[in-house]
């Protein structure tokens, strides 16, 4: 630099004036002025007549020219015309002088809100972000992350209205609504069609530790960072127990705490900016919500008590113009009128995988700070732990496979927090007490007893230990249980004498959780999750009972006298059933918790350190039992009530399930008929949710009459496959189904009733459902007697259910009526893509309308028309409709009278065809010339896989023929040739076309006289085919040289899995054959030699054979007169050598 361009200051530094001039060019750079800074609130604040008189006044102020003025009439959007604005002025006014002077002079309401907008809002998205980092601190629990998506539902159903959160996902089996549509946070409150609004009030419920308020934390989150809904100008998020401290309150006051920042005022009155409160945790405001006796108020300044002002802004009375997203458990969120909520939404519960994926990613460090109390003095929180290790993945297969094979700790594990809760436990025990899966809690309450206390497992366990929390906690949880209170400040926890924070190591810290408030420093705190507090307060009760004279249920001690546990145990259970704690199952699992601790494996765990003896334990279990058991008995009525199922639920938690294990062997075998009755109904209610017998399907066939179908009504709806076949349903049960069907919390997807006898008359409430059912996508109505009438009743249904895909009519006598109602039916439907009508008497008339049906619909795919009067005439009907219609993939026309003439038509349209892909001709007339006719169709189709020409009369010429086409055709897969009068020389063609076809992967040619020498050209071909899967040679006259030409081919060929010999007289020469092959083939899997005359030697050979590498899995040797004696030892010798292999003798 040169000296020139300095100027000494002081004696040691300079000023660098061009350096100066730089800086300030740089700064003026960098400031785009006002007009740029504040063009998004411009475009966002400025009304149309707004931006008019501004653009007049400006061209009256020579600030525009008419030309530009143009400019911006010509735009068609507002937010275009003021963005263009802003850009004309920016060159010659930056700053906005001339618009601010207007504004502030002409419309400063909407000057003052642009000026102040941005800087309060950055400030409040400031606050809130540090709220966020300061929970994230304060977090000393870890739970299982959740979906930052909802489900769209359409209202909450009677099932949460009604009952324990727990009970709940447990009948639904964890699997929450089927109806739900899948919501981002990004849309939750907004438009969901271009037509459509914004919702001012959107509700989401889910149970309790599903992860609500993590995702208000994930929302807040991502609208204070800018990636969510620009727009709103505040989101306000209340925990609704920060108002639990207050009685009365005002708009204005409620704003001021959660938004105490000078100017907020500016944006909160003002309509043009969007406001969203949240208001999280309805459930936990001290006084509930009242909407039908709330006065009405609209004065922000007016103090009204708190439950009245949420009403109140719910209603839209106070601030009617800020959109509202409430979130609750499901049994608070129902009583918010309908009418005022525009959206509701449910959070997801958690999939299998999402477990599984938990389970193999859970970290565990908290689990060391639990086991291993640390010194008093020690405060440090489990992410400062030393420790920070993963569950091994040998501990987390072992931890998955007993959560598999424990169904009703697997279904509750679908909700977050207990998701945590009982991993983490099981996780626990195995990995600090290399216990195996036979020692791991069976029940809930073991679970909670070991996450309550996880040196049970590891150390005696002392009596202070677990009684003295509970003098404290116990007492805490079990009486704020009953004022259904879950969140206490500091100095509730002191009334009760618990320390907060508690010391790490202590059962206090491991079972509260502290909240963080969203207005302030101030703290509650709440048991980890409501089935945690519920546990202590069962545990309390069960302590305090066996000494307590009065009646615990009352705080005080004025109370009628009750002495001895019985007497405390009965108390509990009439409080359970009491219609004001029933009404949302209050204290279900309190009960299910208090009959838990009285197992013998709970005992044993917990005796000693409650100081009960062994003698006692016995006459409590006792006790409870007999009276759980009676409960349930008279549990009368015409339903099974869901508090009859939770009785039957604590006798399970009881471990006393004989009366359990007798019903479901009764369910798993058939059985039932005649036994549903009593508490039967009940014990069979519980088993529909938990039984690994109701996993894939629940099966009630030829066991249910009216009566008790009545009684387990409302438990069937939660069934997503059910069966109730043969049961014989008249009219009145036929009204029940339909009921059930209607009902809005209905889940039966698939439903089974073949062979009931229904007629005409029972299939009208069928339909009726039908008209209103969403779930139903699968009905079999197989076997019954609905005839036309019946058949005209449902379709008239179909025209309008758009959910049923599959409709089974088998040997329903509809006749042509039927089907002409049908066709109808197939012109509109655009769901159905499985029909069924096999044996109907349906003749060509029917299957003409059928056809022409045929032709306009776009969705069957699959159409059954089997033992039907189809005859030529109606084969060619349905052919025309083939070379049109390119949807359908599976035709079945068994036993329809089908002669040449109609093949040469059907031929015809496989030419031309593209979606064909299975076709089933069996037990028809088809000749010679029929099969040439179906050669030459092969020849050109590239559609068809499975062609199934059984029993026809196609003799060796006509299989030549079809032989001749799959040399060429590269589509079929699957070919049934049985019963065609075939012989060597067909068998000689297949062979030839073996060789070079490399697609076809089943051949079906049993009982064909193909003999030793047709039996030997297919085992050539098998040298070399490399695709064939399954030969089924059953029944083909094959002896000693056939069988040894089979088992040579066996020795080289490496694709073949399936051979079935049955039949034939290979002898014992034959299975020496065999011996050898098996030693060395590795692809067998499964060889049927039933009646082959093999004898003792040869079932020997075969044995022998097994006790090498193989890889059968299967295998036949009935009927080879080897004798009880023999089969015996060739059996022990099999299982010895291949013991996964299954043998048949």
């Amino acid at each position: 630099m040169e000296r020139h361009s300095q100027i000494p200051w002081q004696d040691y530094c300079y000023m660098d004036l061009k350096s100066i001039a730089k800086q300030e060019t740089s700064k003026k750079m960098e400031d785009p002025g006002w007009l740029q800074r504040h063009r998004m609130l411009l475009q966002r604040f400025l009304s149309t007549s707004i931006l008019v008189n501004l653009v007049h006044y400006l061209r009256k102020a020579d600030q525009i020219n008419a030309q530009e003025v143009g400019l911006i009439q010509e735009v068609s959007s507002l937010k275009e015309k003021v963005h263009l604005l802003v850009e004309v002025l920016s060159a010659s006014d930056p700053n906005g002088t001339a618009i601010q002077a207007y504004l502030q002079s002409s419309h400063p309401i909407e000057y003052n809100l642009i000026s102040v907008h941005d800087s309060v809002v950055r400030q409040h998205k400031d606050v809130l972000l540090q709220r966020l980092r300061e929970k994230k601190v304060n977090s000393s629990h870890q739970t299982v992350g959740t979906s930052c998506s909802l489900l769209l539902i359409e209202c909450v159903s009677d099932l949460q209205q009604r009952e324990h959160d727990l009970v709940q996902v447990s009948v639904n089996r964890g699997a929450g609504p089927l109806h739900g549509r899948g919501l981002g946070l990004d849309k939750l409150i907004a438009p969901l069609t271009r037509v459509s609004t914004a919702p001012r009030v959107t509700l989401t419920v889910g149970v309790a530790g599903s992860g609500k308020s993590r995702l208000v934390r994930r929302f807040v989150r991502l609208w204070s960072g800018g990636q969510i809904y620009p727009e709103i100008s505040l989101v306000i998020p209340i925990a609704c127990w920060e108002l639990s401290s207050f009685d009365r309150l005002s708009v204005e006051r409620l704003l001021r705490l959660f938004v105490p920042y000078e100017n907020t005022d500016i944006i909160l009155y003002n309509e043009a900016c969007k406001v969203l409160l949240i208001f999280d945790g309805l459930e936990k405001f001290r006084q509930p919500l009242d909407f039908a006796d709330a006065p009405p108020t609209s004065d922000p300044r007016r103090e009204v008590p708190v439950s009245d002002l949420i009403t109140n802004i719910i209603r839209g009375n106070l601030l009617p113009g800020a959109a509202l997203w409430l979130l609750s458990r499901p049994g608070v969120g129902a009583k918010v009128p309908a009418g005022l909520v525009d959206r509701a939404t449910e959070v997801p519960s958690l999939s299998r995988a999402q477990i599984q994926d938990y389970i193999y990613h859970c970290n565990t460090n908290i689990l060391d700070v639990y086991t291993l109390p640390l010194d008093n003095s020690t405060s440090r929180t489990p992410s400062q732990s030393d420790s920070n290790t993963h569950i091994s993945e040998d501990v987390s297969s072992q931890v998955w496979a007993y959560l598999n094979s424990q169904k009703p700790l697997l279904i509750l594990c679908s909700v977050p927090t207990v998701c945590h809760i009982v991993i983490t436990t099981l996780s626990r025990l195995l990995k600090v007490s290399d216990a195996d899966t036979t020692s791991l809690p069976r029940t809930l309450t073991e679970v909670y007893a070991h996450y309550c206390w996880p040196h049970l497992s590891t150390a005696d366990t002392t009596g202070g230990a677990v009684r003295k929390p509970l003098s404290t906690l116990g007492r805490l949880a079990f009486y704020n249980l009953l004022r259904r209170r879950y969140t206490f400040s500091d100095t509730e926890l002191r009334i009760y004498g618990v320390d907060a924070p508690s010391q790490v190591g202590t059962l206090g810290y491991r079972v509260l959780h502290r909240k963080q408030s969203w207005s302030s420093d101030a703290v509650a705190w709440q048991f980890t999750h409501t089935s945690v507090q519920e546990y202590l307060g069962a545990l309390f009760y069960y302590v305090s009972s066996r000494r307590g004279m009065f009646d615990l249920f009352s705080e005080s001690s004025v109370s009628w006298p009750r002495i001895g546990f019985h007497s405390h145990y009965r108390a509990a259970l009439q409080k359970t059933n009491q219609s004001d704690s029933a009404a949302q199952g209050n204290l279900d699992l309190f009960m299910r918790f208090l009959s838990g601790l009285l197992s013998a494996t709970t005992s044993t765990l917990l005796g000693s350190a409650l100081g009960v003896g062994r003698e006692e334990q016995v006459t409590q279990r006792t006790a409870a039992t007999t009276l759980l058991q009676n409960t349930v008995t008279a549990s009368g009525g015409d339903a099974v009530s869901m508090r009859s199922v939770a009785m039957v639920t604590c006798l399970a938690e009881l471990q006393q399930g004989e009366w359990l294990r007798s019903v479901e062997e009764d369910l798993i075998s058939c059985s039932l008929r005649g036994k549903l009755k009593g508490g039967v109904c009940a014990v069979l209610a519980y088993l529909l949710q938990v039984s690994e017998a109701c996993t894939e399907e629940t099966q009630l066939s030829n066991c249910l009459d009216s009566t008790s179908l009545k009684r387990l009504l409302p438990q069937l709806l939660y069934c997503s496959k059910l069966r109730m076949e043969n049961n014989v349903f008249k009219e009145d049960a036929m009204e029940l189904l339909g009921s059930l069907l209607s009902a809005k919390e209905c889940h039966i997807q698939t439903l089974g009733l073949a062979d009931n006898s229904i007629s005409s008359k029972g299939v009208k409430p069928l339909s009726r459902a039908l008209l209103v059912n969403r779930t139903l996508t699968v009905l079999d109505l197989r076997g019954n007697n609905i005839g036309a009438k019946g058949a005209k009743t449902l379709c008239e249904a179909l025209k309008i259910n758009q959910f049923l895909v599959s409709v089974n009519l088998q040997s329903n006598h509809i006749e042509d009526e039927g089907a002409r109602a049908l066709a109808d039916v197939l012109q509109s439907n655009r769901k159905l893509t499985m029909l069924n009508l096999h044996k109907n008497s349906i003749g060509p008339d029917g299957v003409k309308r059928i056809a022409e049906a045929l032709i306009k619909n776009q969705t069957l795919q699959d159409l059954n028309m089997s033992s039907n009067q189809l005859g030529d005439v109606g084969i060619v009907v349905l052919a025309q409709a083939l070379k049109v219609n390119h949807i359908l993939h599976t035709l079945s026309l068994q036993s329809s009278s089908v002669s040449d003439r109609g093949i040469k038509a059907l031929s015809l349209a496989l030419q031309s065809n593209r979606a064909l892909s299975s076709l089933n001709l069996r037990e028809n007339s088809i000749g010679v010339a029929g099969a040439n006719d179906i050669a030459k169709a092969l020849k050109v189709n590239t559609c068809l896989k499975e062609l199934d020409l059984t029993a026809n009369l196609l003799h060796d010429e006509g299989v030549t023929a079809i032989a001749e086409a799959v040399k060429l055709n590269r589509s079929i897969t699957s070919l049934h040739l049985q019963w065609n009068f075939m012989k060597a020389g067909a068998a000689k063609a297949l062979s030839e076309s073996l060789m070079s076809n490399s697609c076809i992967q089943l051949l079906d040619l049993q009982e064909n006289a193909l003999g030793d020498c047709g039996v030997i050209s297919l085992a050539s071909a098998l040298k070399t085919n490399s695709s064939l899967n399954v030969l089924c040679l059953q029944g083909v006259s094959a002896g000693k040289a056939g069988a040894v030409a089979l088992a040579d081919a066996l020795v080289v060929n490496e694709n073949l899995h399936t051979l079935d010999l049955r039949g034939n007289s290979i002898g014992m020469e034959g299975a020496k054959a065999f011996s050898s092959s098996l030693k060395i083939n590795r692809s067998l899997r499964s060889l049927n030699l039933q009646e082959n005359s093999l004898g003792m030697d040869g079932a020997i050979f075969i044995a022998t054979a097994l006790r090498g590498n193989h890889q059968l899995t299967y295998i036949n040797l009935q009927g080879n007169g080897i004798g009880e004696s023999g089969a015996k030892v060739v059996s022990d010798a099999i299982r010895a050598g291949a013991p996964e292999c299954v043998v048949d003798i």
